[in-house]
């Protein structure tokens, strides 16, 4: 695979004043935009937008890296408070004797590296960081059964690290050092008029449509049918003034199936729709390949129906697909908040009846045994669990039990425990008093940066297209901040206020529906089809060879398993199926000790 944007630093060089200047004037760094000075020289990916007008008026004159490098020559570290959009950069400067590597707010484009005494290499591709060993992180691959996903700064390689977003890497002669450089602030004491903001939401989401079509001849959209791609979907043709090409997927398997509720939105807003089923066949055909285009194994199965989606929509004459990412992370749209809400009730009942009543929630209690109140104990059990590690109550791996799953040899070299304190320090940078609030910052991290848009930037790339987020546009993130936190859940209804804003705009059927995107029946064919079920046994059955996993899990996992329950343990096969498939695409690296 090849990157966008690389380059490698030798630091001696650059702490030395009789050599740096030839260091910047030689460096030779792939970037599709770059510009260089007496001092310094800027790469970047993507495109960032500057918030102040002499900035702008400064790439109207001399395009974008040039007015990155100014602006940094003026400001240095302080750089990134001054730009938004999606962004990756990397800026070397011979005068501060510095090299600065930051990622714009939700990791849209991203950047990986490896740093020594006397080197610094990036890129915005994990296996393509100039350089890096070929040895694979065990507590990578742990962190990746269990979050499906490995989160930054942790990537599959030892010795290459991941900036998370909304971060930036500064390298001087002091060392290197991360810095979020833009703050989790929610204003939570913020009021305006339901109207004013409601008038206020479109605009910003129409706007955030306008800029992310803008230089693109023909952009189409995402449509899955939710809130989300629909609310997209009909901007965008407002915005054209002609009918949205729209794309949808679709499943023959009962309770996956949401395209009627693409062909409403399309019907509604005129678009020209286009849809294609998966069949277990592309699957076949496909798996390996999507595995293999990641830089890193990646374990959501929604990358592989996005594929096809921007497949059919670059075939049809699209550069750009817009897609919906971002309404349920912004506005308050998971399950999982109403429910953490119901948790966090149990905290109101007064601490000595509290200590009445959780002994008789232990596993050796009579109560646990009854059917009625097993139900009631089992929430105590679950509201005493604090945040953020509520949230993974019901991990899929820990349900399984790591040691029932791994290899003890596998086992003895990784930390179990080292989910929960990323997960910790992860919750610990919001400090806003809502609950809802500090769970739709802890998922811009994991839900948004480390998955969803991985899975879409992964699926347009390889299909040759573009992608855009309009609703993750600053302005719109920015807005979503000062809303009060019951317009985002209201007692236990979610994002009232994204609905409310959207109604008579949106379908009725759309604004009351459950929300499903793009999920794939891995597990339900896996159990109807021959070969699909073959290829899932073959990768796993080698990947049991590897010493990760115990032979005898895999075999009660495809034998016992998935037979009695497709749609839970379809996941767990799912995300051995792509390591196995990762693994073989990339050499099969060997596991550092």
């Amino acid at each position: 695979m090849k990157d966008k944007l690389s380059g490698q630093v030798d630091l001696t060089r650059l702490w030395d004043p009789a050599s740096a200047p030839g260091l910047i004037a030689s460096l030779g760094l792939r970037s599709p935009l770059l510009a260089r000075d007496e001092s310094a020289t800027c790469a970047i990916v993507g495109s960032p937008r500057f918030h102040h007008p002499e900035d702008e008026s400064s790439v109207r004159a001399s395009g974008p890296a040039a007015a990155l490098l100014a602006c940094w020559q003026k400001n240095g570290a302080e750089l990134c408070s001054r730009i938004g959009g999606a962004y990756a950069l990397a800026i070397v400067d011979a005068r501060r004797q510095c090299v600065f590597l930051a990622v714009d707010r939700f990791a849209i484009e991203t950047l990986c590296y490896r740093s020594d005494q006397r080197t610094l290499a990036f890129s915005d591709r994990a296996d393509c960081v100039p350089g890096r060993s070929n040895e694979l992180d065990p507590q990578a691959i742990f962190d990746y059964l269990y979050f499906h996903m490995i989160p930054a700064p942790r990537t599959i390689f030892s010795g290459v690290r991941r900036l998370p977003a909304a971060h930036a890497l500064l390298v001087d002669r002091q060392g290197a050092r991360a810095i979020r450089h833009w703050p989790l602030r929610f204003d939570e004491q913020h009021r305006l008029p339901f109207e004013a903001s409601r008038d206020r939401f479109r605009k910003l989401v129409r706007d955030g449509v306008a800029d992310e079509i803008d230089g693109h001849p023909r952009v189409g959209a995402f449509l899955s049918g939710g809130t989300d791609s629909s609310t997209v979907a009909g901007m965008l043709g407002e915005v054209t003034g002609q009918a949205a090409a729209a794309y949808s997927i679709g499943f023959e398997a009962d309770g996956y199936d949401e395209m009627e509720y693409a062909r409403i939105a399309a019907r509604h807003f005129g678009c020209r729709h286009h849809e294609y089923y998966v069949t277990p066949a592309d699957l076949l055909a496909s798996m390996p390949a999507v595995a293999r285009h990641h830089d890193q194994p990646f374990g959501n199965s929604s990358a592989l129906p996005a594929y096809y989606c921007a497949r059919i929509a670059q075939a049809d004459g699209c550069s750009k697909l817009l897609a919906g990412d971002g309404g349920d992370e912004l506005f308050g749209g998971n399950s999982r908040y109403a429910l953490q809400r119901v948790f966090e009730f149990y905290h109101a009942v007064p601490q000595g009846m509290r200590r009445a009543i959780e002994p008789l929630c232990e596993d050796g209690s009579v109560l646990r045994r009854i059917p009625g109140l097993r139900q009631a104990t089992g929430y105590v059990r679950h509201s005493r669990v604090p945040m953020p590690d509520r949230l993974q109550s019901f991990n899929l791996l820990m349900q399984l039990d790591p040691a029932k799953v791994l290899s003890a040899d596998f086992l003895a070299r990784i930390d179990l425990a080292e989910p929960s304190r990323h997960m910790q320090a992860t919750w610990g940078e919001c400090r806003a008093p809502s609950l809802i609030n500090r769970m739709l910052a802890y998922d811009w991290r994991y839900t948004l940066a480390d998955s969803d848009l991985p899975k879409v930037r992964g699926a347009t790339a390889m299909a040759g297209i573009a992608v855009g987020y309009p609703l993750l546009s600053d302005r719109l993130t920015d807005f979503s901040m000062t809303l009060p936190a019951n317009w985002k859940l209201r007692r236990f209804k979610l994002r009232w206020f994204f609905k409310e804003a959207l109604r008579g705009y949106l379908p009725d059927e759309i604004l009351t529906k459950k929300k499903k995107g793009f999920g794939l029946p891995f597990g339900v064919w896996a159990t109807r089809n021959p070969a699909l079920k073959q290829f899932a046994a073959d990768s796993l059955h080698s990947l049991a060879t590897r010493g990760i996993v115990r032979p005898d899990f895999v075999a009660r996992l495809l034998a016992d398993h998935l037979p009695e329950h497709p749609g839970y343990y379809g996941e767990m096969v799912w995300i051995l199926t792509m390591l196995e498939q990762w693994l073989r695409g990339h050499g099969a690296a060997e596991v550092s000790a």
